[in-house]
């Protein structure tokens, strides 16, 4: 259940909050606390996003775990997860993806440079490991000169249509484990080892 009330917040977020936006900016003296509650005692609708995604994401396993009791803060590992957003962040925005439809699947080539390549690797490495199998997709990955390519094999070929739509970033959003998974990185899981 809380997987899905997390995916909902990553997706409503940006969308309420672009609705209201603060007129003023952050000032170094603000705050927090008391304005915020002082804000909600008088009804006052109040921004929910922190600015930026990654910032968000991070934010929100922050509250997670700071409200939990039993979170060992010394597996924590906030900075993995910053690293973890970096590498989604090259491989949604900066990576090249070709695409080549086969008989009952799709064969991606995902390739960039720098940052984007080793990003690129450790996503879809990572990806067809946890992935397989789930949601009818058999998922194969290997390695690339500049990236990797993902073979995406379908047990109903009557679904190609959906895959063909959803391309490659659209089977990376499958099963809407990202949040577990973020979860998993911040407390020292280690789920890419």
């Amino acid at each position: 259940m809380i997987r899905y009330i997390l995916a909902a917040t990553l997706v409503l977020a940006p969308l309420h909050a672009h609705a209201q936006q603060p007129v003023s900016g952050h000032a170094p003296d603000m705050d927090h606390g008391s304005h915020g509650a002082a804000a909600q005692e008088a009804g006052i609708v109040r921004p929910a996003e922190s600015g930026q995604g990654a910032f968000a994401a991070i934010q929100e396993i922050v509250t997670l775990l700071d409200a939990d009791p039993a979170t060992d803060w010394t597996r924590v590992d906030i900075e993995g997860l910053r690293r973890h957003l970096i590498d989604m962040n090259n491989v949604t925005l900066g990576a090249d993806i070709a695409a080549a439809p086969f008989g009952n699947g799709v064969r991606y080539t995902v390739t960039g440079e720098g940052d984007v390549r080793l990003s690129v690797r450790r996503m879809v490495m990572a990806h067809a490991g946890t992935m397989n199998g789930a949601n009818g997709l058999f998922i194969k990955a290997d390695e690339h000169p500049w990236g990797a390519v993902m073979t995406v094999t379908l047990a109903d070929p009557a679904d190609l249509v959906k895959l063909e739509g959803l391309g490659f970033i659209g089977v990376m959003t499958l099963g809407a484990h990202h949040q577990e998974h973020h979860l998993a990185i911040a407390t020292g899981a280690a789920p890419h080892d």
